[in-house]
């Protein structure tokens, strides 16, 4: 008969993982990406462009806007995040100060992901098998090695490098569902501290609240005060915690209801295949490699799956995949379920085969290595037009851009390099078995690519991802901080213009006036909503020079 738990393991397998190198993680992963870069189109210029207008007095703090343009929006937490570190850090260019407090948000994910994985270990239905002449592995050693790996785990995931290095509020989401996950791991493990539990747990429901994730907060709360109801049935105090929990929800849903911060999202349910399709790629590429080992988590605990080790993360993934299932944004919206996946993926290890953790270093080896040799060799291309097909491509994707060599990027690169490949020497030696040696390759390659992207890709990125070029091509054509009205202009395309062409930006019928210039993406609706006896066409600008994306230039004729 199998044991009910099916975690084995001894003493030797829980030996940490050095701080140093669990450090060295964290920071290669992390700063990368918030540093260097302009912001890149859509959201992350959009969010940036309000916050810089908050900073500046040009919007108002409970009403954000891109000076005289609203913005349909009633998340305010990054906003205010932003424009505080604007204000605050004036020595600092906008764009890198607007990204310190995110930065911070992103470091808190990783911790709190590994305290709540450390408070669930600990449990005692999710000890291993004691041993009958001992040898088990120590509860304080086995919780500190699981959340080891549910730090590598979470690092590993496809789907976090990009969103995570935003201005955006999906950042604060993530963020906030993860200090949610472990006040609730923390009221589990250790009821006693109910006054800080309860403080974690409040602000991160506000948090959330404030960051328009209102959809997905109220069932969350609610769920994870049931499972920490179920886990410590034993202490006295826990309908106390458990009521001021639900009285402290309802309240603050009520107060970001009656302020216009609790926005009524509309439901998009998949309805064709197609919807389906792209739904389902979606789970299978963002939270690789997490995913699998979740799932055979939950299959080897399937016996324990109301137990809290099992129960709090398997709530937040459902949590997770019904709002990317009816959301809009659907891979925002699984952004934040990284951190419950990642806790799940660690209590598969002690249930795995070596067989099984040998495929997992064979995958990532290969993987990974075949993704840095290619960043390596379309950034040669770049610099030297050989290998010509990688050149003549990238000059076909951006035309017009002009790479230069970095000496600070080519050392960064290299190095990690030199990193990943004496890792994988030494991952391939012979070494006492550790619970965490699985994650290591897949967080470490995960890092590896996009350390290498944020430097020897980064100048191609800027390019093809930032509105910074479009933006200059208008403010050549202009006079220096000209007005001009904008038509049909999205709250990304505005923001570009008023930051990078630092252009003063009206919307059409509000005291546009005395703007002698028009900016459009929509002929039509300059046909349809101006007299164009009174505008003259100028010039037309592209990004990339491509004619999927431009920005028409109208001059008002003098009458």
């Amino acid at each position: 008969m199998n044991s009910p738990n099916p975690a084995i393991v001894t003493q030797a397998a829980v030996r940490r993982l050095p701080r140093w190198a669990l450090w060295l993680f964290c920071f290669a992963y992390v700063i990368p990406g918030f540093i260097g870069r302009n912001p890149w189109k859509d959201d992350d210029i959009a969010s940036f462009g309000v916050m810089h207008a908050m900073a500046m007095g040009d919007s108002a703090w409970w009403q954000p806007s891109l000076g005289a343009l609203a913005i349909d929006s009633s998340a305010w937490a990054a906003y205010w995040l932003g424009a505080a570190a604007i204000q605050l850090l004036p020595w600092l260019d906008p764009v890198v100060a607007s990204r310190v407090p995110f930065a911070a948000l992103l470091g808190l994910t990783l911790a709190c992901t590994w305290y709540s994985t450390y408070h669930l270990a600990r449990l005692p239905a999710a000890q291993p098998v004691a041993f009958a002449f001992g040898g088990e592995a120590k509860p304080v050693d086995y919780a500190r090695a699981l959340a080891d790996a549910s730090l590598l785990a979470l690092i590993a995931c496809l789907g976090l490098a990009q969103l995570s290095h935003e201005v955006t509020h999906d950042v604060v989401r993530l963020a906030c569902w993860s200090a949610l996950m472990l006040a609730v791991a923390r009221q589990i493990s250790d009821p006693d501290g109910a006054r800080l539990n309860t403080l974690l747990f409040v602000g991160a429901v506000g948090g959330l609240l404030l960051a328009g994730h209102g959809k997905a907060t109220v069932p969350l709360a609610l769920g994870w005060i049931a499972v920490s109801l179920q886990a410590s049935r034993s202490h006295p105090a826990r309908w106390a915690t458990a009521g001021l929990w639900l009285l402290c929800t309802l309240l603050l849903t009520a107060a970001a209801w009656s302020v216009g911060a609790l926005p009524t999202l509309p439901v998009h349910w998949p309805h064709n295949a197609d919807d389906w399709q792209r739904w389902l790629q979606l789970q299978l590429w963002f939270s690789w490699p997490a995913w699998p080992l979740a799932l055979w988590t939950l299959w080897r605990w399937r016996r324990q799956l109301g137990s809290a080790h099992v129960a709090l993360p398997l709530w937040g993934l459902a949590m997770g995949l019904w709002a990317s299932l009816v959301l809009d944004d659907k891979d925002r919206a699984l952004l934040p379920v990284l951190s419950s996946v990642a806790v799940l993926a660690a209590f598969a290890l002690p249930t795995m085969r070596r067989s099984a953790s040998a495929l997992i270093d064979w995958f990532a080896l290969l993987f990974f290595s075949a993704c840095a040799l290619v960043i390596w060799i379309v950034w040669l291309a770049m610099q030297t037009g050989v290998p010509a097909k990688p050149a003549a491509n990238v000059a076909k994707l951006a035309p017009g851009f002009a790479a230069e060599f970095g000496w600070l990027a080519f050392v960064l690169a290299l190095a990690a390099t030199v990193a990943w490949v004496a890792l994988v020497a030494w991952r391939s030696g012979a070494h006492r078995p550790a619970l965490w040696k699985s994650l290591v390759l897949p967080a470490a390659g995960t890092t590896l690519c996009w350390l290498l992207l944020m430097t020897l890709w980064l100048p191609l990125l800027d390019f093809a991802r930032s509105y910074a070029a479009m933006s200059n091509q208008l403010a050549r054509l202009l006079p220096p901080q000209a007005c001009v009205v904008a038509l049909d202009l999205n709250p990304s395309q505005v923001a570009a213009l008023r930051y990078h062409a630092k252009l003063q930006v009206q919307e059409l019928g509000r005291g546009d006036a005395d703007c002698q210039h028009l900016v459009t993406s929509s002929r039509p609706r300059v046909e349809r909503e101006l007299d164009l006896t009174q505008w003259a066409y100028k010039a037309r600008v592209y990004r990339l020079g491509e004619r999927r994306e431009s920005l028409v230039l109208y001059q008002r004729l003098v009458p």
